[in-house]
């Protein structure tokens, strides 16, 4: 399974910049709607498209390998 690390790249970037950073902005900036930045960030497995990827590196300025983590399936705990 893929991994988003969003929520990880947005508390690197609060911390960087020293103010509170939303979902709303950093979907603005990716050029993503925030319904779909919202799922990749709490749904496990939600697939997405390479242009989404694209748009979160170029915002965060980073390389893909800093946003998502391969997880191998049995590493993977259920949310139950």
């Amino acid at each position: 399974m893929l991994r988003f690390k969003i929520k990880e790249m947005i508390a690197r970037k609060e911390f960087e910049e020293g103010r509170r950073i939303t979902i709303a902005e950093v979907a603005e900036g990716a050029g993503i709607h925030r319904v779909t930045l919202s799922k990749m960030i709490n749904r496990r497995g939600f697939s997405t498209s390479t242009e989404h990827i694209d748009g979160l590196c170029r915002h965060f300025g980073c390389k893909v390998e800093d946003l998502i983590e391969y997880v191998p399936d049995g590493q993977v705990k259920d949310a139950s």
